[in-house]
């Protein structure tokens, strides 16, 4: 049976219980029923949500009734909507749990059933493995009760609330038009996104045409998530076209957001996450109360730890997944992971968020503006501050889960004392107690950084990798990305020799 991972289940569109079908799902719910009523939280109130995905409106409308007949009142979203949307409902409404039908940015043939406990954060260990004994033993039959969808002022909440970003969190301040230039990749995030970015204030909000419809077939896009390569050809090419002054990729669930921009040179370019995560880590902590805490994973950068030193801010490192950035601390005002995830309003969304992070990031875009500088200017500014941090990914595709263990129990028996001529140190997060055990391996000396992990959702090993290189003023910042660049390459070949 597929088994509870990132937040839930997902899994390939198929029958029987290593597929997503109707049976996995009705088996999934009644098993999350039998385990809140052993929570004594039966009768709780319980939010539904969907994506736009092949079998999602079936699935949702299965999880809504089978709540229902267990005595649960059940708030069933109306029609397709972004991820986001679930985790803030559960929190507006106090509710036990909620269940979002996503399969987030995996290929058009997986669907998945994620779920958010009480506050609307991610489940968690032992809730996950708890969870899957209870539906385990459910027999059959599993009643259902017909539920009426809501009607959709969760979501103008929601849209209210994404609004008043710049207000809560930029401050007053002059802010220049801007033109912005968006795509939802065939997701679930458009009208969301374009309502919440016009009740921000932003006028000249241009869409990708081909891409905003929601289409469960992501027809113009090999793979719909924003960091593959070619998925936002056709938003840069729109940006160049009309002059944009800001490029957004939501990926089909929107709850990641990637951001472009111009390059200088005619041309535009996407952001890292640790790009983005550092600019809209550095905006949320101007007004952020002191002693705030911000935080963000293992494999990201380490710039973040540095800036919130510099600004008397706390900062924590979690596992990857925002089930553990969620709860990464007491006074949490922004947590992100290199994946392009960003939340940048905890207080309202505990996980990450796609549509709030684009309307900050605009927000900051327009304020720059009107002072008559640009993210560029403000990254080249943190390289001269905290030193040039250039991070990359080596994703190695394998032939199965069990080779990717195989390659990190091999690094771990036999550990390299140097990398690309680099004398390393090497740590192992497998002997590492509490929540940050994990199967992975940091190889770090002076200005570099690898981490090593078998994916959890994937056949596949994952490395990270970030140089740091010092910058004693603007004028070498070229030449220093160029050595940069170089190092960068140094550690990918090392990883594609693993």
């Amino acid at each position: 049976m597929l088994r509870f991972g990132t937040a839930g289940l997902r899994g390939p569109l198929r029958d029987g219980p290593d597929g997503m079908n109707p049976d996995t799902v009705s088996r999934a719910t009644a098993g999350l029923v039998d385990w809140l009523r052993s929570r004594c939280l039966g009768g709780g109130a319980i939010v539904v949500g969907r994506d736009a995905r092949h079998g999602s409106a079936e699935f949702a409308i299965a999880t809504a009734e089978i709540f229902a007949a267990a005595g649960f009142p059940v708030t069933l979203l109306p029609g397709p909507l972004p991820t986001p949307v679930v985790a803030f409902a559960v929190r507006e409404l106090g509710a036990v749990a909620g269940v979002q039908i996503t399969a987030s940015h995996n290929p058009a043939t997986d669907n998945g059933y994620k779920v958010y406990l009480d506050g609307g954060s991610q489940l968690i260990a032992p809730a996950d493995t708890e969870i899957e004994r209870c539906i385990e033993a459910v027999t059959e039959p599993i009643a259902r009760t017909p539920v009426t969808p809501a009607a959709d002022d969760l979501v103008r909440s929601y849209i209210d609330r994404v609004a008043r970003l710049p207000e809560l969190i930029g401050g007053p301040g002059a802010r220049s038009d801007i033109r912005i230039v968006l795509t939802p990749l065939h997701g679930v995030g458009g009208d969301t996104a374009v309502a919440a970015l016009t009740a921000a204030g932003f006028q000249h909000v241009h869409v990708v045409g081909a891409q905003f419809a929601p289409d469960a077939d992501f027809p113009t896009v090999a793979f719909p998530n924003p960091e593959e390569p070619g998925a936002t050809d056709l938003l840069l090419t729109t940006a160049t076209r009309i002059g944009a002054d800001l490029a957004i990729a939501l990926d089909p669930d929107a709850d990641r957001c990637a951001i472009g921009i111009p390059d200088g040179d005619g041309g535009w370019r996407m952001l890292r996450g640790d790009e983005t995560g550092v600019l809209l880590g550095d905006y949320v902590l101007r007004t952020a109360p002191p002693d705030a805490l911000v935080a963000t994973t293992i494999v990201s950068s380490r710039l973040l730890s540095k800036l919130a030193a510099a600004r008397g801010a706390r900062y924590a490192e979690t596992l990857t997944g925002f089930k553990w950035l969620a709860r990464a601390g007491d006074g949490l005002v922004y947590a992100y992971e290199e994946a392009i995830g960003h939340c940048v309003d905890p207080a309202a969304v505990r996980d990450k968020d796609g549509i709030s992070a684009a309307v900050l990031a605009a927000d900051l875009v327009a304020r720059l503006k009107a002072a008559g500088r640009t993210l560029a200017d403000e990254l080249d500014d943190y390289a001269i501050e905290f030193g040039l941090h250039a991070t990359d990914q080596v994703s190695l595709r394998l032939p199965d889960p069990a080779a990717a263990a195989d390659v990190v129990n091999r690094l771990r028996a036999a550990p390299p004392a140097e990398i690309a001529g680099e004398p390393v140190e090497y740590t192992d997060l497998l002997q590492m107690r509490g929540r940050m055990r994990t199967d992975a391996l940091i190889f770090e000396g002076a200005g570099v950084r690898i981490v090593v992990r078998p994916s959890g959702t994937e056949p596949k090993l994952k490395c990270y990798l970030e140089v740091v290189e010092p910058v004693t003023d603007r004028a070498v910042l070229p030449a220093t990305r160029t050595a940069a660049g170089q190092r960068i390459a140094e550690l990918r070949a090392f990883c594609r020799g693993l």
